[in-house]
């Protein structure tokens, strides 16, 4: 009976993994001979232990919409301590929760005709049991607010997987449950000390920290509030409320912390948006001059890099050879990086086929002193299986007339479309066989330096020609069909699609795409000189019958725009070169904007975008399933050097509706 006990239990603690019975209620007594799981704890504000808070564990719903679950119901001591007993969920992904609802003041508040109090303290479990106790403070509230923003609504926490289950592995990253103390990810360069985010952090928990006290809740509520919604009724909801629209009133919320120091260090001054943003650098020597992302089914990034790591930025800048491939919570993938199949130098050009396959475009950054002759690597693609093998040769695929090739994207079918930069070309690749590749020139001065691209909803590719100040409509079978041009479209960059079939254009206004030079000088000549400037940097709407508005979109969130992406609520985030800035604006379906707002409108501040200090100059972003932005810090901002690669993924936690991936073509929902 003893051995039989004992293998019950430890298939009871593995249902936390590979699966075990939900209780059909969270009182009464188990089964009999079930011995259940048990989670202990405390419940902490900022002033001390929170007593006779009410303790709730949860399984998130499955799907938006989707109730969470309560699997087990207590009350904490007058310490704050607190132990549940429950059974494991029958999911091996089930997403669990903790939640302390507490009513401070002796007042509740009305919600859905019930009485409910307006503290609620959050701690993200995820999907795997803690080997200890858990603490439930405002910081770990934050945490969970601004990861689970997309996925929390009136309270509670519901979404579809793997976005539900990356973000509340995200949530780690920025709180420790265990001691509810600020997680390594924060607390370690390169964040730390060395960007604001650890000090926007505890300045949100010091925010609710007054709540918690019970002295600034209407005010929380009221400041949280999104315009034509209702105010939330408890703080994690307000958490999550903020982090969805960070812009809003931000100076009036950082009013709310003063007088508190619960949680150090904290904001000086008010910031622009109240936005989290953490830098990645996945194994610390990788990422060197990263070019742009993709991410696959499970919401891995795959990540392409111009040069090689040198920990000294005086050596040469060779082309890279690797591709790099981290983990939602920005870690490498075990195996990871990548070599071989002819990589090398690559620049922005990465995507990911309906098969799982990536694909890579060599562009050939070099600089001088570099073994290889980067006018040999320039004219292919690589191509790798979705666990990292090269399926392309050593030289590469170089089919299809590629020359000097940037942005590159796959579509529903599986066909893969390369803009060609050095070539006033593209290549297509029909149904990711890289030996029928063909050659699309369409000829003339209709089509110079093409640089991005990207599929609509019927299938058809549009491609930016940063020479000729165009953007090239071609058929799905690549077919030329229309030159674009107009609506302000100026040295364009990138380009994305929405959902209703328009396609959205980075104009830098003054970025010659880097073609005839691969070296770090070729490529600074073409930029130095107006990085400084705000030089005509604007965004074009083009109409999935080739119209355009008759002017483009402009505001001083936009500093020499060069990557775009759009959401699953089809809002548009572009990646400014300059500026430390990311600019959001309200896409073509204006209902998914906050009231007030048309398309084209910046969502994000006017003035400023969303600026961060862990921005360098960007050249990619990408939004990933969780709803979080991805930038890649392509560039340092400090002066020249022989090797300027920057060497972070910038990621903003919760800041957009998630997609699901791989991305091919316009933007699904997840």
């Amino acid at each position: 009976m003893r051995l039989r006990r004992a293998a019950l239990l430890t298939t009871l603690l593995a249902g936390l993994v590979t699966g075990a019975a939900v209780p059909p209620a969270i009182t009464g007594e188990p089964p009999p001979g079930y011995e259940p799981l048990k989670q202990r704890g405390v419940v902490r504000g900022g002033s001390g232990p929170v007593a006779a808070a009410e303790v709730t564990l949860f399984q998130a719903g499955d799907r938006p919409g989707a109730g969470a679950r309560p699997l087990a119901r207590t009350r904490s001591d007058a310490h704050g301590r607190f132990t549940l007993r429950y059974r494991a969920p029958d999911r091996p992904d089930a997403v669990l929760y903790l939640t302390a609802d507490a009513a401070p003041d002796g007042r509740r508040h009305a919600r859905d005709g019930r009485w409910v109090p307006p503290v609620r303290l959050v701690a993200m479990i995820g999907t795997r049991q803690p080997t200890g106790g858990v603490v439930l403070n405002e910081r770990t509230t934050v945490a969970a607010g601004f990861s689970m923003a997309q996925f929390t609504r009136h309270g509670e926490v519901a979404g579809r997987r793997p976005g539900l289950q990356n973000a509340a592995a995200v949530a780690h990253n920025l709180a420790d449950i265990g001691d509810g103390s600020v997680a390594d990810v924060l607390a370690a360069p390169p964040n730390g000390d060395r960007t604001s985010t650890l000090r926007t952090v505890n300045t949100l928990a010091d925010i609710l920290s007054g709540c918690t006290a019970g002295e600034t809740c209407q005010s929380l509520f009221d400041l949280a509030r999104h315009p034509g919604a209702p105010p939330p009724r408890e703080t994690f909801q307000a958490v999550a409320d903020i982090a969805r629209l960070p812009g809003r009133r931000a100076a009036e919320l950082f009013a709310l912390a003063e007088g508190r120091d619960a949680y150090v260090p904290r904001l000086t001054q008010a910031p622009d948006a109240w936005t989290i943003a953490l830098r990645y650098v996945g194994n610390g020597h990788e990422l060197d001059g990263p070019g742009n992302v993709a991410f696959d089914a499970q919401g891995t990034a795959w990540i392409i890099n111009n040069y090689t790591f040198r920990a000294d930025p005086r050596l040469p800048a060779c082309g890279s050879r690797i591709l790099s491939r981290l983990t939602p919570t920005g870690h490498a993938v075990p195996g990871a990086p990548y070599r071989g199949g002819g990589l090398y130098g690559a620049g922005f050009g990465v995507t990911i086929d309906p098969g799982g396959r990536v694909w890579a475009a060599n562009f050939g950054f070099q600089g001088t002193g570099c073994p290889l002759d980067a006018h040999r690597l320039y004219r292919s693609v690589s191509e790798f299986t979705g666990e990292g093998r090269p399926l392309s040769p050593p030289g590469g695929w170089r089919f299809g007339d590629i020359v000097q090739p940037q942005g590159t994207a796959s579509d529903r079918e599986g066909n893969i479309w390369i803009a060609n930069c050095g070539g006033r070309s593209v290549t297509r690749v029909p149904d990711g066989d890289a030996r029928r590749a063909r050659n699309i020139a369409p000829g003339g001065d209709r089509l110079i330096k093409p640089f991005g691209v990207t599929v609509d909803t019927r299938g058809r590719a549009w491609v930016t020609g940063n020479g000729s100040d165009s953007v090239m409509q071609l058929s799905p079978n690549g077919r030329p069909l229309r030159s674009i041009t107009g609506g302000g479209i100026k040295r364009p960059m990138g380009a994305a699609s929405d959902s209703l079939g328009n396609v959205w254009v980075a104009n830098s206004g003054a970025v010659v795409a880097p073609c005839e030079g691969t070296t770090p000088a070729m490529v600074a000549e073409a930029i130095e000189s107006i990085v400084t400037r705000h030089v005509d940097a604007s965004v074009t709407l083009i109409r999935p019958d080739g119209t355009t508005p008759d002017e483009p979109f402009v505001n001083d969130g936009l500093f020499l725009p060069w990557g775009i992406a759009v959401d699953g609520d089809d809002t548009v985030w572009v990646a400014n070169f300059g500026g430390h800035r990311l600019a959001n604006l309200c896409g073509a379906r204006e209902s998914a904007c906050p009231p007030g707002l048309r398309t084209g409108d910046p969502i994000s501040p006017a003035d400023t975008g969303y600026s961060s200090d862990g921005l360098d100059r960007n050249t990619a972003v990408q939004v990933d399933p969780s709803g979080n932005v991805w930038l890649a810090n392509n560039w340092r901002t400090v002066p020249l050097q022989t090797n300027p690669g920057g060497r972070e993924m910038v990621v903003f936690i919760g800041l957009a509706a998630p997609v699901r991936t791989p991305l091919l073509g316009p933007p699904r929902p997840l």
